[in-house]
């Protein structure tokens, strides 16, 4: 079985497309060279910021494999798996594997919203079918299906299921989670706005959303976390904070994708329901992004 440490930034992709609606693979790759660079620790591609519900599965392999062969090795590469059906997300785990992914982030069964006993036969029944190494997206907040803890400890007896993307919005439940299993379960922090605090918490990374467009300040804060320089790392979070809770809104991937524009390293497109930004609102958001990047911090 592939072993990953599950520490550090893990940039929740974004999935570029060109003004006609397809994907642009191009502008992947420049996202994907400017996380690497920054330091980032492995990259999640097709999440819900990925616009995983607007892709075929065979886009979401295509992504797969055009970022395995821009990393080239130097990261690990995980798909993300957001199914209606059990089947259907073993097929796509099956898939996955084959095709060389180096780990798998698990969503709930979508649309069906699953009981206790129902959501922990379906993680287990995608997890018995891989060797991969799985993270599972534990978000009630946006999909309704909380995983407690006595759900993971039936979870961890596949011995693949290693990690949590902890998007609870409840930072006492890292402690909860590290008292109860230390490290057999690794943590993934899942919310921007809560990110430095999820890390001084003692989560072992984070799931990210606006390192998309702002790689080197997400990947800092972390670095001066661990290094214990805190006043450092919080007076970067201040700064960070006004383009954070663009990753707490229902339009956040128009949001982000308008930030990672900005910073040259996305397209603005994306595929309806969604629609460009108007009026008030794309003149706020511009002005968030246009003021952050004038004040960015010196690293």
């Amino acid at each position: 079985m592939a072993q990953l440490n599950w520490e550090g930034i893990y940039p929740a992709m974004l999935s570029p497309f060109d003004e006609n609606g397809n994907l642009d693979f191009d502008m992947f790759a420049k996202n994907i060279e400017a996380q690497v660079e920054a330091g980032v620790h492995g990259l999640i591609i097709a999440g819900s910021l990925g616009e995983a519900s607007v892709l075929s599965n065979e886009e979401k392999y295509e992504l797969l494999k055009h970022a395995l062969k821009v990393v080239n090795g130097r990261v690990p590469v995980l798909l993300n798996i957001a199914e209606n059906t059990t089947a259907d997300a073993i097929k796509v785990a099956i898939t996955s594997e084959n095709l060389g992914a180096d780990g798998l982030m698990l969503l709930p069964p979508m649309r069906y919203k699953s009981d206790d006993r129902e959501t922990v036969a379906y993680f287990r029944a995608v997890a018995q079918s891989t060797t991969l190494p799985i993270l599972i997206y534990n978000n009630p907040v946006d999909y309704g299906t909380y995983v407690s803890l006595d759900m993971f400890e039936e979870l961890l007896l596949e011995p693949n299921i290693q990690a949590v993307k902890e998007s609870t919005r409840d930072v006492t439940n890292i402690t909860r989670l590290k008292n109860r299993f230390d490290d057999r379960l690794k943590i993934l922090g899942g919310v921007d706005t809560l990110c430095l605090e999820s890390l001084m918490l003692g989560a072992d990374g984070l799931v990210a959303g606006l390192v998309d467009a702002f790689p080197r300040e997400t990947v800092a804060i972390y670095r001066l976390v661990n290094k214990g320089e805190y006043k450092q790392a919080i007076a970067i979070y201040r700064w960070f904070m006004p383009l954070l809770e663009l990753d707490i809104h229902p339009k956040l991937v128009q949001y982000i994708k308008l930030a990672a524009t900005a910073e040259g390293i996305s397209t603005p497109y994306t595929r309806a329901p969604r629609l460009p930004l108007i009026g008030e609102e794309e003149q706020r958001v511009k002005k968030i992004i246009a003021d952050a990047i004038a004040t960015r911090p010196l690293l």
